[in-house]
């Protein structure tokens, strides 16, 4: 999900605070996916789904404009960024920001370990609009490697606002996107290594964000 939480972006009108979060878990609870990523989103609205869901979570905040940025109308949500929702426990997080950056905006990965041996990963990268093209076309072969050696005894599973229709998934993984979304359609892709088997995609309406909700069902190989 692409929650466009900021308060600072154009979306936000879309997003009748706090509506979005009301939406996001009322999904989360209906459709009991495995993990969850969340792009666009603020640390204290994270906690808060998190305890209506039940889910573990992990945050990495962005920095914007050379600090982290205090999400706005209303304050009091915490900063700005990414996460990470799971339902099995968290064991290990790892996160770091792209090499490349084109904008005032530091796009940055976030992998954790569950204590189901399933990697979840995500990452929001650079638009392909004016400076920022040469920033998406350097993280996604970035966002490639960080998924490509992730350890091999576990599976991975990465979703993600790429802002961009070609895939970033490295070699032996599967892709799905959400081209038939009426929002923004293909620009969130889920890839997955070969332990995941079976992937089906389907695209959910959401109401209050310029993005659908993208969600995958795959079987883990035992």
């Amino acid at each position: 999900m692409n929650l466009c939480l900021s308060g600072l972006a154009d979306c936000y009108a879309r997003v009748a605070y706090p509506a979005a979060l009301a939406e996001a878990a009322g999904l989360i609870r209906r459709e009991r996916p495995d993990a969850v990523t969340l792009s666009e989103a603020c640390s204290r609205d994270v906690a808060r789904i998190a305890r209506r869901t039940g889910y573990r979570f992990r945050f990495a905040r962005v920095i914007y404009d050379g600090r982290p940025f205090p999400c706005i109308d209303p304050g009091g949500r915490g900063v700005f960024g990414d996460a990470l929702l799971t339902s099995a426990a968290i064991v290990a997080t790892d996160t770091r920001a792209f090499a490349t950056q084109t904008s005032i905006e530091h796009r940055r990965w976030l992998c954790v370990t569950t204590r189901a041996r399933v990697d979840v990963c995500t990452a929001h990268l650079d638009t392909r609009g004016g400076t920022e093209l040469v920033g998406n076309d350097a993280q996604c072969p970035e966002l490639e490697a960080v998924l490509a050696h992730r350890p091999a005894a576990r599976a991975v599973i990465f979703g993600g606002d790429v802002n961009r229709r070609s895939s970033c998934a490295p070699a032996g993984f599967w892709t799905r996107t959400d081209a038939a979304a009426r929002q923004s359609a293909g620009l969130q892709h889920i890839y997955g290594s070969g332990a995941l088997r079976g992937p089906s995609a389907i695209v959910l309406p959401f109401a209050h964000s310029d993005h659908d909700a993208l969600l995958v069902r795959a079987r883990l190989a035992p």
